[in-house]
């Protein structure tokens, strides 16, 4: 069987013949969807601001759209990073800013009104999303949550304390005495 991660293994790596099942909880994937998700919506914030006020009625306002784009590329580099939690806890924050900013734009002068009422529709189902990531994220790498590991009885030495005593006592030859 083929896999994609055998191309960029050193010569002497040894090489993937077959996967088990994931190691990342389902609270892991939908966090790394999202985090995509955000770079994607970030980068077209970013690079194609006129598109985006245009379809929801908002011209004149690309520096804000472009504003919200660096927001969603760090919130989404957040979200990949270990700090998970805090990217997820950003993207909810975001959400509300972009609702805050859709509902300024539900008015019966614009003509994309209908456009801007579907866009909240689907930042809600995202905040939702995020909402959901980010809680079940805290729980799962809650240090309270589950059982404190204690190092007290270990001593970093592989055959243990008493062992490695033993080993650097000096010990007595067998060999004659020369006179």
């Amino acid at each position: 069987m083929f896999h994609f991660s055998n191309l960029v293994r050193s010569k002497g790596d040894p090489k993937i013949i077959s996967t088990g099942p994931s190691s990342l909880t389902s609270a892991d994937r939908l966090a790394r969807g999202l985090g995509w998700f955000s770079i994607a919506l970030g980068t077209l914030e970013l690079l194609a601001p006129h598109r985006v006020t245009h379809a929801l009625g908002m011209h004149g306002r690309e520096g804000l759209v472009r504003a919200y784009g660096v927001r969603e590329l760090l919130a989404g580099v957040m979200t990949l990073s270990v700090e998970k939690k805090a990217g997820l806890w950003g993207r909810v924050a975001g959400d509300g800013l972009d609702m805050v900013t859709l509902l300024g734009e539900v008015r019966p002068s614009n003509p994309r009104a209908g456009t801007v009422l579907a866009a909240l529709v689907m930042v809600g189902g995202v905040t939702m999303l995020d909402y959901i990531a980010a809680k079940d994220v805290a729980a799962q790498h809650d240090p309270r949550r589950g059982r404190k590991r204690l190092y007290s009885d270990r001593s970093g030495f592989p055959k243990g304390l008493t062992a490695a005593r033993s080993a650097a006592l000096p010990r007595p030859t067998n060999s004659p005495a020369t006179t």
